[in-house]
């Protein structure tokens, strides 16, 4: 295995040792020791937590091998000096790597090279006792076989229980916070904030509710910074009632009536509306009346409670014990989700219940606010951060949506998340107006929120798929220029849910305002990263954060990679770089030649397919969209003649896509209505990572001691295969523009069109060939029509343009 981490900050060895006499391991009793045995002896004696007595510490020595024949308590009483070599073959099983399998007794520095495990520095083959206070607090900073630091793995073990109740502020190490806060001594409890919107229309401001865990200490005079997560989901969800609003996608495409728009007819304005005034305040209290059991929690949250920093969920408009309606994304939406910054940093009342108006103020709070979440939680966090609103100083968005049409639609077309075929707008909104689960409550509003769901319907527009002014009231690039906050994003190269053009048109959105920005791009689809083996992402965050929340000079932004990109070839490596999808990048261009991609001209003019099935294979891939999928890249003779595939000669070489890549083509349709569809495709045998992460052990991470835990995963390799799909786009041949002004179509006429493909940044192996699908219906997302429509490609007009990391 490989060990990737980001997050180790270079520490002198002034300051390494006065961490260690601040987390105990070095003390008044052995930090004149000179005896490097003894000194040793008294670290292992700390980090044996479990034993409590000599002759159990003594026990527990045993049970570890130092040498080839010794075993560590034997080596302690026979060697005068600690050598480096028994020094890491005791530290390689505290990491819990096993002999014989990850390391040999012989060569364990080979091993730690090889494993990507920090080295101390040393002179010689022992080390003097300054050197070994230097190795112990390296080993201390560095990940075990499980995914942890050795210091983290002690903290799950009790080692950091003792200063519970006697720290008055954060304790680091290495940059990082430590969990010295008792987590089960959590204050719990809820607001309402007020709302500066009444997105119900009832004549008053809305309440929302917002839950939150902070630290006892924080009762004592501890001001602390703010996870704030806005799940929509929090409060619950209407699976039932929302399946119900799925929409039909078996429905032929039709033919668009041309327009003129341009952009200044369908772009949102904010309508001036008048406000209700606010409530009355009756009186202040720095004490809440309700709690909670348990918040539907995430668990980088979790890990961050016992290390000084509060949490804040909140659910937002149109949902359970808030006022409002759901909206999917719009300013409603936004202003929502800021609110309860704004309360954080006073610039907005809270009150203790929904009827008396007794003011509660966020006392407790430094005003310094992260957001986090994936998928709608970093999505809401993105539009926070558009605002530029006071105290939001990061956030860390995962898998976000950056607009909504690139969510549900693209390039004129109706276009599903992966997976969710028929989903939209008006679907999400109901699965996420959780006030329908107090019927006391939904009964007032049952009408107003029929209505609401109609008007979501008529603005969503799924019979043009045409961005309008419903879309640009959800397009949070237009507000890109208010960013201030700094930016970590997080997203999945095979992630076609929120499909990585969200991702990158953020990270190209704000390079010149002036903010840090941060990007992880992993090899998996819509998921969380911060439980893998390979790269340690919490302490990336924990660094960040202790940076950007607690102001702390941990050169957190100059440790931390600008791109740290997961390999797709490659089990558990992940390399940094300084960008991603720099429009300035070399490119390659292939010209399109019967079924060929080569770079000499064109020899064939035109290639035709036809997008209609037989109507028993069209029903069996509508309802099996996987087999589909394989079919398409195996050639299968059941599709044979609805797709042209295109392939280079096999590679002389390593190619590193980076960045959209580029289709021209002519083309011509028979009917006055059209759409394309597109992949690029990495054909070769060999063994690829699988996109859905494995489970390698089930609850084995403690967050600290007896504090929730997460699964342990990693991503693996699978099974051989022939073919995988790098990415894909779609396009309406009435949009040849963009995706508001419709063009005709007329049939058998050949129109240029040009279709940038999802961003990508993908290692083609030597040997490989690069491959092109064009197609018209893709059953995973488009609607499906079956239509007996023929689409001809002018090859020798046509050219795929890759983009290629410098």
């Amino acid at each position: 295995m490989k060990n990737n981490q980001f997050a180790i900050r270079p520490t002198k060895f002034d300051d390494q040792i006065k961490e260690l006499k601040e987390i105990g391991f070095l003390d008044k009793d052995n930090s004149s020791e000179t005896d490097s045995i003894k000194l040793w002896k008294s670290f292992l004696s700390k980090a044996f937590l479990e034993a409590k007595t000599s002759s159990n510490f003594e026990e527990k020595l045993r049970t570890y091998m130092a040498t080839e024949t010794q075993n560590l308590s034997e080596y302690l009483d026979s060697a005068t000096n600690v050598s480096v070599v028994a020094f890491y073959n005791v530290a390689l099983q505290l990491l819990k790597f096993n002999p014989d399998v990850d390391f040999s007794f012989d060569a364990p520095l080979t091993a730690m090279k090889k494993i990507q495990l920090l080295i101390a520095n040393h002179q010689n083959g022992y080390f003097t006792t300054s050197e070994l206070k230097s190795a112990w607090y390296w080993l201390l900073a560095t990940h075990n076989k499980d995914g942890q630091t050795f210091i983290d793995s002690l903290a799950s073990k009790g080692y950091f229980t003792t200063f519970y109740g006697k720290v008055s502020k954060p304790l680091l190490f290495n940059g990082k916070t430590l969990p010295v806060f008792n987590p089960h001594k959590l204050i719990r409890e809820v607001v309402y904030v007020e709302s500066p919107q009444d997105s119900d229309h009832d004549g008053k401001r809305d309440l929302l509710k917002a839950e939150i865990l902070r630290p006892y200490e924080t009762e004592h005079g501890l001001k602390v910074p703010v996870l704030y997560t806005a799940s929509p989901y929090n409060q619950g969800t209407n699976d039932e009632t929302g399946e119900k609003l799925t929409h039909n996608v078996n429905v032929p495409l039709t033919h668009k009536e041309p327009n003129n728009l341009q952009y200044k007819d369908i772009e949102y304005v904010a309508k001036r509306t008048e406000l209700p005034e606010p409530r009355v305040i009756n009186g202040e209290t720095k004490k809440a009346e309700e709690t909670f059991a348990r918040e539907s929690s995430y668990t980088l949250n979790d890990y961050f409670l016992a290390r000084g920093f509060a949490v804040i969920y909140m659910a937002g408009i149109g949902t359970k014990d808030s006022d409002g309606f759901r909206t999917t994304g719009d300013p409603d939406e936004t202003t929502s989700t800021i609110s309860i910054i704004k309360w954080l940093t006073g610039d907005l009342p809270a009150f203790t219940n929904r009827t008396d108006n007794i003011e509660i103020k966020a006392w407790w709070s430094n005003k310094k606010v992260a957001m986090t979440g994936r998928s709608y939680l970093g999505t809401l966090a993105t539009a926070a951060a558009t605002t530029g609103v006071k105290g939001l100083k990061t956030i860390i968005s995962e898998a976000a949506i950056s607009n909504w049409y690139d969510y549900y639609r693209d390039g004129g077309l109706v276009i599903a998340p992966g997976g969710f075929p028929g989903e939209d707008a008006d679907v999400l909104a109901e699965e996420t107006f959780s006030r329908r689960l107090q019927p006391g409550d939904f009964h007032k509003i049952e009408d107003q929120w029929d209505q609401q769901i109609k008007d979501i319907q008529v603005g969503q527009d799924r019979d043009s798929g045409d961005y309008n002014t419903f879309w640009d009231a959800r397009n949070y690039h237009k507000n890109f220029k208010n960013i201030t906050a700094d930016v970590f994003m997080v997203h999945g190269l095979n992630d076609w849910n929120v499909k990585p053009r969200n991702v990158e048109r953020l990270w190209n959105g704000i390079k010149y305002n002036g903010v840090t920005q941060k990007i992880i791009l992993h090899q998996g689809q819509h998921i969380y990263i911060n439980a893998f083996r390979s790269i340690d992402y919490s302490d990336i965050i924990n660094l960040w954060l202790t940076n950007e929340l607690l102001g702390i000079d941990n050169q957190a932004k100059e440790i931390i990679p600008n791109v740290i990109r997961q390999d797709n070839v490659k089990p558990e490596t992940w390399t940094a770089y300084k960008d991603w999808a720099n429009e300035d990048d070399d490119t390659l261009k292939y010209n399109l030649s019967d079924d060929k991609l080569t770079t000499e001209k064109s020899e064939t003019a035109t290639a035709s397919f036809t997008d209609n099935l037989p109507k028993t294979d069209f029903e069996f891939y509508r309802d099996d969209n996987v087999t589909w999928q394989k079919d398409l890249l195996a050639d299968n003779a059941k599709l044979l003649n609805t797709h042209l595939t295109f392939k280079t000669a096999p590679l002389t070489k390593n190619l590193l896509l980076d960045g959209k890549i580029k289709l021209n083509l002519q083309v011509s349709s028979s009917e006055d209505l059209g759409m394309l569809s597109f992949q690029v495709i990495d054909f070769g045998k060999t063994k690829r990572l699988n996109v859905s992460p494995s489970l390698l052990s089930k609850n084995s991470l403690a967050e600290t001691y007896d504090w929730r835990e997460d699964d342990l995963r990693e991503f693996t390799l699978g099974k051989e295969s022939t073919a995988k799909m790098i990415t894909k786009g779609h396009i309406n041949l009435q949009n040849r523009k963009n995706n508001y002004k419709v063009d005709e179509l007329k049939p058998n006429i050949f129109y240029n069109v040009t279709v940038d493909l999802q961003p990508t940044f993908y290692n083609l192996q030597a040997n490989h060939q690069l491959g092109l699908i064009i197609y018209a219906t893709d059953f995973g997302m488009t609607i499906r029509g079956n239509q007996n429509i023929k689409y001809t490609v002018q090859l020798d007009q046509s050219t795929l343009i890759v983009p290629l990391h410098k």
